[in-house]
C-alpha cells in the first residue's frame, strides 16, 4: 500500500517537489517535469522521455549527463498532456533538436506526437519514438501494438549516451530505434499495486500464483500461473525473452532484471543467478548486467527480464558513463561538470493569467451561453468527484486505474479556465477552447486529450458575436466536438471507447432537435441513449488503448470512458434550468 501522502490528488507534485530539492545539483524544475539543471549545450541533441508517475527511478530519476536532458512527468501511470511534454522539450532543447521518448501508450503517443509537432511547427526540430519491448501485449506480427515496459530504460539509456557522444538528431533517432528493435520483455507480477489514497488495489493475485505479462501502469497480467521456485521462474522468463532471438545475433546481450517495487533486492539476486546461467548455456555473453529497481509501479510485487540483442554500436553505448540522480555509470561526479554549459537562470513558468484585455468582445447571448457552460462544468465536476472511485474500480479491470482521477482534474482545471474567462465578460466560444485547453494541459492521458479537443472544437464551431444561439447552433457544436474526438483517436464505434457513448448521444440530440423538440428535452433523450449504450460496452471486447491487451478481461464491464462520458452529459440536465441555451 502506497501509505505516504498529503492529498491523493496532488501526489505527483508533492513527490516532484521533494525530488527536485533533494536533487538541485542535477535537475531543474519547469511546468510539466523537470530537465537537467544546466542547458543543453551548442550543437547537443536534446533527449526527452516520460510518461506516468509511479515508476521511480523512470522517468525523472534518469535525467542528468549520459542519460536524458529533461523528463516529462505526468500523474499517477496518466500520460503527461501535450502541453506538458512541449513545456519540458522546449526547456530542455538548444539548437540541435529534441527527440521524445515514451512508451507506446495510445495517450502518450498522442501527446507526445502533438508536442513534436508543435515545436517542429515553432522551428525546433523534434522527432517522437515510442517503445515496443512487452512481448506479452501484441504478437510478433504487430510489434507495433506492444507496449514499452522495462525496456524503456534501455532505449532511453542508449539515445541519451548517443547525444551526449555528439550524434546529430538522425543519427540519434536511429540508434535508438534499433535498440528499440533489439530488445524484448517479459514481466510477472506477484500483488498489484495501490494507489495513494486508495484502500485496495488496483488488481489481486491469488495467493501462491503470479499474474503473467502485467504491464508498468498495473495492469493486471494477460494470463495466471503458479508461482513457481526462482530457477523455475528464471527459465520461463529467459525462455520468453529468447523465443524472439534474431537469427544474425553476435551473441551479446545488454539485460536487465527489473523489480516492480516491492520484490527485495535479495531476491532478485536469487533470480539472476539462475538467469545468468541460463543466458551463459544458451550460448550468450552479458554485457554489464542490470539487476534492482529501474521501471517500477508503485509498491507492485513482480519482475520483469530484458534482454537487448547488441552490435558493437549499441554494446559501446550501453556502457558508456551515466550520472544522474538515480542511475550511475563509469566516472561519477559529471553533473557539475557540463562541457561549459550554463546553469539555468530560472525555471520556465506557466502561462499568465487571463487579462480583460485578451478576452473578445461577446454578445449578451454568447455570454449568457457561457455561463450555461461554466454551470455545466460545475456539475460534471461534481458529478465525477462523487464517482472518481468508481471510475478508477471499472478502468482497473483491464487498465490501470487512473481514469478517474484523470477526470476530475480535468473537468477542474477546464471549471478554473472557464470561469475566469467568463467573469471577464468572454463569450461561449472563448470559455469552451479555453475550457478545453485547460483540460488537455492538465488531465493528461488519451481522455484528456480527447475532452480537450472536443470541447475546443465545440467552442470553435459558435461564436462570441451572434444574436442568439439556437438548439441546433448547440447540436452542431457537439457534433463538431465529436467528429474531432474521432479523428484524434482514430477510434470506432464498437471499439469499446467513449464513443460508444458519445455518439448515439451526438445522433439522438442531432435527431430530436431536427424534430423541433426544444434543447432541455432532446438533451434528456440523447443523455439516456449515452447511458444506455454506456452500460452496453460490458459486452464488448477493447480494440484500443491500454485495454486491448486483457481484451477477455473486460468482457463483462462497462468502458470506463464510455460511463464518464455518460455521467457527463447526464449531470448537465441538473444545471440548465435559468441558464439554459435557447
Amino acid at each position: 500500500m502506497t501509505r505516504l501522502f498529503n492529498d491523493p490528488a496532488t501526489f505527483t507534485e508533492d513527490m516532484l517537489a521533494g525530488f527536485l530539492d533533494a536533487n538541485s545539483g542535477y535537475v531543474a524544475g519547469v511546468p510539466g517535469g523537470v530537465v537537467r539543471a544546466r542547458e543543453t549545450p551548442p550543437g547537443k541533441v536534446a533527449v526527452v522521455v516520460g510518461g506516468g508517475s509511479g515508476h521511480y527511478p523512470a522517468f525523472c530519476g534518469v535525467v542528468g549527463r549520459g542519460f536524458a536532458d529533461g523528463a516529462v512527468v505526468g500523474n499517477i501511470f496518466t500520460s503527461p498532456s501535450a502541453q506538458e511534454a512541449y513545456t519540458v522539450a522546449k526547456a530542455a532543447a538548444g539548437d540541435a533538436g529534441v527527440l521524445i521518448l515514451s512508451g507506446n501508450y495510445a495517450g502518450d503517443v498522442l501527446n507526445f506526437t502533438s508536442a513534436a509537432q508543435r515545436l517542429t511547427a515553432e522551428g525546433t526540430a523534434a522527432r517522437v519514438l515510442f517503445v515496443t519491448d512487452d512481448l506479452a501485449s501484441a504478437p510478433a506480427a504487430e510489434l507495433d501494438r506492444r507496449r514499452g515496459v522495462a525496456g524503456d530504460f534501455v532505449v532511453f539509456r542508449v539515445a541519451g549516451a548517443a547525444a551526449e557522444a555528439g550524434y546529430d538528431l538522425d543519427a540519434v533517432e536511429k540508434v535508438a530505434r534499433r535498440a528499440n528493435d533489439c530488445t524484448r520483455t517479459l514481466g510477472v507480477a506477484f500483488s498489484g499495486c495501490t494507489l495513494p489514497g486508495a484502500q485496495t488495489p488496483l488488481f489481486t493475485v491469488p495467493d501462491r500464483r503470479m499474474g503473467v505479462g502485467l504491464g508498468i501502469h498495473g495492469e493486471p497480467g494477460v494470463s495466471e500461473a503458479a508461482l513457481p521456485s526462482a530457477a523455475d521462474l528464471a527459465a520461463q522468463l529467459v525462455d520468453g525473452v529468447l523465443a524472439e532471438r534474431p537469427a544474425n545475433c553476435a551473441g551479446r546481450i545488454a539485460v536487465v532484471l527489473n523489480g516492480l517495487g516491492a520484490t527485495k533486492y535479495e531476491e532478485l539476486f536469487v533470480l539472476w543467478a539462475t538467469v545468468s546461467k541460463l543466458l551463459a548455456e544458451r550460448g550468450l555473453t552479458v554485457v554489464e548486467p542490470e539487476v534492482g529497481e529501474l521501471v517500477t509501479s508503485l509498491d507492485m510485487a513482480g519482475v520483469s527480464l530484458t534482454v537487448t540483442f547488441l552490435d558493437e554500436e549499441l554494446e559501446s553505448l550501453w556502457r558508456a558513463p551515466a550520472d544522474t540522480p538515480a542511475y550511475r555509470k563509469g566516472l561519477v561526479g559529471l553533473a557539475q561538470e557540463e562541457g561549459g554549459s550554463r546553469l539555468r537562470s530560472q525555471a520556465v513558468q506557466d502561462d499568465a493569467p487571463v487579462e480583460v484585455a485578451q478576452v473578445p468582445h461577446a454578445t449578451p447571448a454568447s455570454r449568457h451561453a457561457a455561463a450555461a457552460v461554466v454551470a455545466a462544468l460545475n456539475s460534471m465536476r461534481t458529478a465525477l468527484t462523487r464517482s472518481a472511485e468508481e471510475l478508477g474500480r471499472i478502468d482497473a479491470v483491464a487498465g490501470d486505474g487512473d481514469h478517474g482521477r484523470g477526470m476530475v482534474k480535468g473537468v477542474t482545471a477546464a471549471v478554473e479556465a472557464a470561469t475566469s474567462r467568463a467573469e471577464h465578460g468572454a463569450g461561449v466560444a472563448t470559455v469552451l477552447t479555453a475550457a478545453g485547453d485547460a483540460w488537455a494541459a492538465k488531465a493528461g492521458g488519451t481522455s484528456g486529450a480527447l475532452w480537450g479537443a472536443g470541447l475546443r472544437a465545440a467552442g470553435e464551431r459558435l461564436t462570441d458575436v451572434v444574436p442568439t444561439i439556437t438548439a441546433q447552433d448547440v447540436s452542431d457544436a457537439v457534433r463538431c466536438g465529436l467528429d474531432t474526438i474521432v479523428t484524434i483517436g482514430k477510434a470506432a464505434l464498437g471499439d469499446k471507447t467513449l464513443l460508444d457513448a458519445a455518439l448515439p448521444f451526438a445522433d439522438v440530440l442531432e435527431a430530436a432537435i431536427g424534430r423541433g423538440t426544444d434543447l432541455r428535452s432532446a438533451w434528456n433523450e440523447a443523455a439516456t441513449a449515452a447511458h444506455t449504450a454506456a452500460l452496453a460496452t460490458a459486452d464488448l471486447v477493447p480494440k484500443t488503448g491500454r485495454a486491448r491487451p486483457l481484451a477477455a478481461r473486460s468482457v463483462g464491464t462497462p468502458d470506463a470512458g464510455a460511463v464518464s462520458y455518460a455521467l457527463c452529459v447526464q449531470s448537465v440536465l441538473s444545471t440548465r434550468t435559468k441558464e439554459q441555451v435557447g
